[in-house]
């Protein structure tokens, strides 16, 4: 009897899930390694929630203008 290969398409598919997974582990690795904690920045204005005119949102209302 002769021995059936895999398609290729099922190769490429395990490759790829093996590169996410490779990843998203060496993701999670790096942020609990890192040994520095991540802290939120604190509202200007003392507005707890919503929406804010941030520097960054400034930056592209000046850079959208016609």
């Amino acid at each position: 009897m002769k021995r059936t290969e895999q398609p290729k398409s099922l190769a490429r598919r395990k490759f790829l899930k093996g590169a996410g997974l490779t990843g998203a582990a060496a993701g999670v690795a790096a942020a609990t390694l890192s040994g520095t904690e991540a802290k939120a920045t604190a509202p200007v204005s003392g507005q707890t929630s919503g929406y804010r005119e941030s520097e960054h949102v400034m930056k592209y209302y000046e850079l959208a203008r016609f």
